[in-house]
């Protein structure tokens, strides 16, 4: 089954993009758990990770195609850096929402806020950047059609 056939089938699978954001329900599994039986710290870094990959993907932004080098050389997307704050644990059997919102695109560069809810409760707070780089790590401008797609503007 291709990505396209399976994204019929589960149509939400990828969360819901909406007009200024993208959410991502998150169920909680014992797996998720440290001891204690609140989510561990790792996981919502996770959480969020799909959640920023679900928003390109949803955007149009093919992780594929940016290693395929379709936009010139091969390329990816790099966390860069990430500031979390942990406000209150979740546990077991709760059903979260992963908020993404694109706060700036620059150069080669986007920074997005996170929030990880659960109701009107948000647990976890996070501004993550990340950079466009090349397969030598170098940081390379963002090209000009993932850029539209980011931003909904021709460059």
């Amino acid at each position: 089954m291709n990505a396209s056939s399976s994204s019929r089938s589960w149509p939400d699978l990828a969360g819901r993009l909406l007009p200024d954001s993208h959410i991502l329900p998150v169920r909680i599994y014992f797996e998720d758990t440290d001891f204690s039986g609140v989510v561990y710290h790792g996981s919502y870094i996770r959480f969020m990770e799909r959640a920023r990959s679900d928003y390109l993907r949803l955007l149009g932004v093919a992780h594929e195609a940016l290693e395929r080098g379709e936009h010139g050389e091969p390329l990816a997307f790099a966390v860069h850096k990430l500031v979390v704050e942990y406000r209150r644990p979740a546990r077991i059997d709760d059903i979260l929402e992963i908020e993404t919102r694109s706060k700036t695109v620059g150069g080669a560069r986007i920074v997005l806020s996170q929030i990880v809810r659960r109701g009107d409760e948000s647990l976890v707070i996070a501004e993550v950047t990340v950079v466009m780089i090349n397969h030598d790590g170098q940081a390379r401008r963002i090209p000009g059609p993932v850029r539209e797609l980011l931003t909904g503007e021709p460059e």
